[in-house]
């Protein structure tokens, strides 16, 4: 398989839309033909980081890079910027407001989750500017 690369807009705070990105990226790896843990790793860390972008990032881009020996991820907003990206990694760590919490999100597992789902993390963060978090999930095609 050669490269492919694919985008999805991420809008802020739309929970009617939340999770929609990570369902096309999970239809795209099974067309594709990626092993069921890949899958499943990918898909996980593709909502989280759409959650993130929906809740935390005022919207953003995630993007989707596959290739025959890996499926990269990156999400890139337009928030505020993490001000402390070791604390933010700790479970439980949230900065979503009472609303968001109240209905389910923002429980603080995003980041760890994603880490734990992926070979490969990178957070670079501006405050003011936003947050760009690529991953890398190894991968091999049946």
């Amino acid at each position: 398989m050669s490269k492919f690369e694919q985008e999805f807009t991420v809008a802020s705070l739309d929970f009617a839309a939340a999770g929609q990105a990570s369902s096309q990226i999970k239809k795209l790896l099974q067309l594709v033909g990626y092993q069921p843990l890949e899958i499943r790793r990918a898909s996980i860390a593709a909502y989280e980081m759409e959650m993130n972008m929906v809740i935390h990032g005022n919207g953003g881009i995630l993007r989707v890079n596959l290739g025959p020996a890996a499926i990269e991820l990156t999400a890139q907003d337009k928030g505020p910027g993490i001000p402390d990206i070791d604390l933010a990694m700790q479970e439980g760590y949230s900065t979503a407001p009472p609303n968001i919490r109240e209905m389910g999100f923002g429980a603080g597992m995003g980041l760890p989750n994603i880490k734990r789902c992926t070979d490969f993390i990178e957070i670079k963060s501006e405050i003011g500017k936003g947050t760009t978090v690529r991953v890398v999930i190894n991968a091999s095609q049946q």
